[in-house]
């Protein structure tokens, strides 16, 4: 089995993607994973799906929609950015988006003067750094290598961690686990819609944990409703919520991204 996920070395996702103990691959962005894994490339790919701080990946939901994969596994990654520099000398910081934000209150109190610099991850962070001694770097401490840590713990709360999503062929989904990934298209948009796509769970006592909607692209004003449930795709419950959306949604549809269990990684 061979893993694919954004890179290079030593970004987060690749923290990740080695607790599956097989080799790792790289792709610079979660669209290009989801297609490796869709192709049949590679057997698994390991994509970000939603930061504690910082809320969903939204690359990651629409890469997903229409794509022929499954969510087979969670994993879950508790975050620890530092300050990485050459010297204790520098104008500007650089790290992936993501990182930048989850660091914002931090920077604007004990860094305010840094110029910050969004790359395409926070090991991309670390190569400007290794690079220019006046940029430094957010990364997790262990990426430091020949940098120096400047400043550790820098993110803005300790509780901070992400979601990773495991997937792979669409063939390989499956309706067991602790909890379920769903897509609904509703392809129409009237008063009570929302309403008539989350009363279904309720009534069978069948836990959200994430609700995103995303727009569709095709016209203003239309959406699909990415949902994360505590249950698997096999129980009686979410079998009967999921056929009394359907039999509303008309001309829309539910694509079942699979069942899949979580693995906290420490």
């Amino acid at each position: 089995m061979t893993v694919r996920t954004l890179g290079p070395a030593g970004t987060y996702s690749h923290r990740a993607a080695r607790t599956l103990g097989e080799p790792v691959s790289f792709e610079r962005s979660v669209t290009a994973i989801v297609d490796a894994v869709a192709r049949g490339d590679v057997s698994r790919g390991v994509v970000p799906i939603e930061n504690s701080i910082e809320g969903s990946v939204t690359e990651t939901s629409d890469a997903l929609v229409d794509a022929p994969v499954a969510v087979v596994g969670e994993l879950v990654l508790p975050i620890r950015h530092a300050l990485l520099a050459q010297t204790d000398s520098f104008d500007a910081v650089a790290s992936h988006p993501q990182a930048l934000a989850q660091c914002r209150e931090t920077l604007d109190r004990s860094y305010p003067d840094l110029a910050r610099e969004a790359v395409t991850s926070t090991a991309a962070g670390v190569e400007r750094a290794r690079e220019d001694d006046s940029v430094a770097a957010i990364a997790h401490p262990d990426a430091a290598d020949e940098l120096r840590v400047i400043d550790e713990d820098v993110q803005d709360r300790s509780s901070n961690r992400t979601r990773f999503f495991v997937l792979a062929s669409g063939e390989e989904r499956t309706d067991t686990g602790s909890k379920s990934t769903v897509v609904i298209a509703p392809g129409t948009n009237h008063p009570g819609l929302l309403f008539a796509l989350l009363e279904p769970f309720a009534d069978r006592d069948v836990n959200l944990t994430r609700i995103e909607s995303r727009p569709t692209g095709r016209r203003l004003g239309e959406y699909e409703f990415h949902l994360d449930l505590e249950a698997a795709l096999s129980e009686s419950r979410t079998q009967a919520a999921l056929g009394e959306i359907e039999s509303v949604l008309d001309a829309g549809q539910i694509h079942r991204l699979g069942s899949y269990d979580v693995t906290l990684v420490e």
